[in-house]
């Protein structure tokens, strides 16, 4: 009976811990392809390039926003595309051509008073590792690949491009409306 127990109660602690986690978020950051995009990337024969973006992820960084959170996009790719997406939500921190994710996370928050606990972050990347480990709360789409999906404390059952990101907006705003 007692080993019972403890695989009933060591899920319910991890499970408070996170939520602990998640209602002291105030900053949000994402990568952009392979999170907010499908990681595909589309040329058409004249060299313009398209990326596919869901519409409830930008309609969680839009609730996001409205519950007092701080958001930003930080990727490596530096695109005109990924700018009208920034611009049309809104976001207001926006950091391409980042080389250092975790040297931009560093600066967000001595500029806005936090600490990396208070930050949530989403990539699907080896680029991403350093900056997932270090905040507060990480997450990857569930096709991240797997070195990362071990590195995060949340793997999304939706899949970049798909919504990782709302799903990610979902388990912040329901964890600070408790």
């Amino acid at each position: 009976m007692p080993s019972i127990k403890r695989r009933i109660t060591a899920p319910t602690k991890r499970r408070v811990s996170l939520q602990r986690i998640l209602r002291g978020v105030r900053l949000f950051a994402t990568d952009v392809d392979g999170v907010l995009t499908d990681a595909g990337m589309y040329y058409s024969e004249s060299g313009d390039e398209w990326k596919k973006f869901h519409t409830r992820d930008g309609m969680g960084i839009k609730l996001l926003q409205k519950a007092g959170l701080i958001t930003a996009i930080i990727t490596q790719e530096s695109t005109k595309i990924v700018m009208r997406r920034a611009q049309k939500l809104t976001i207001p921190e926006v950091h391409q051509g980042a080389y250092d994710k975790l040297g931009v996370l560093k600066d967000l928050i001595a500029r806005h008073g936090l600490t990396m606990e208070q930050v949530a972050y989403i990539g699907d990347d080896v680029n991403d590792l350093q900056a997932l480990g270090a905040v507060g709360f990480s997450a990857c789409p569930a096709d991240g690949i797997p070195q990362v999906q071990k590195t995060v404390r949340y793997v999304c059952k939706k899949k970049g491009g798909e919504g990782a990101v709302r799903e990610i907006a979902d388990l912040i705003l329901a964890a600070q409306e408790q």
